[in-house]
């Protein structure tokens, strides 16, 4: 897989974008258990930290940090999107170079990646990944461990200006 000039900083913090190659299809969220399975599958053979994450039907944003000394991320999302893709059933077409090659076609085959400079673009980042009340969300997480007071999203709170990162 090319590298397309990725920013790879051992230990740090990355938000992630990574799209279906349906933007109409729902396929996120009616597999959930099976997108939830594959992601720790994968944290179990190669460890990050989830900081946030939001998945929607078409398309999931996230944010990681990766244990100090090791900046692959990229090996990390072809193993995530692999154990998903092969957890489904066949169902999708597939042109005969698709075939030819393996490829499932759900997912776009490239992601989204920003690399977190600063605790302010990190509370920036956490704070867009966070929609109010979306079932698939780390949001609830975030307030019950108190980075965000309960009712943040409704308007009655900012979020915490703490400085620490979970």
């Amino acid at each position: 897989m090319p590298d397309y000039g990725r920013n790879r900083v051992p230990g740090g913090t990355f938000f992630f974008k990574v799209n279906l190659r349906d933007q109409r299809s729902d396929l996120l969220v009616a597999q959930i258990d099976l997108l939830r399975g594959a992601v720790r599958r994968v944290c179990a053979r190669a460890s990050f930290h989830i900081d946030a994450w939001v998945v929607l039907p078409d398309h999931l944003h996230c944010l990681w940090t990766l244990p100090q000394e090791d900046a692959d991320f990229p090996g990390r999302w072809r193993a995530i999107k692999i154990a998903f893709v092969k957890s489904l059933g066949i169902s999708e077409s597939r042109s005969a170079v698709m075939t030819s090659r393996g490829e499932r076609g759900t997912g776009q085959r490239r992601y989204w990646e920003h690399t977190i400079r600063d605790d302010r673009d990190f509370a920036a980042h956490m704070d867009y990944t966070h929609p109010a009340d979306w079932p698939y969300s780390s949001f609830r997480r975030c307030v019950d461990g108190g980075l965000y007071p309960e009712g943040w999203r409704d308007g009655s709170d900012e979020p915490h200006e703490t400085g620490e990162r979970l």
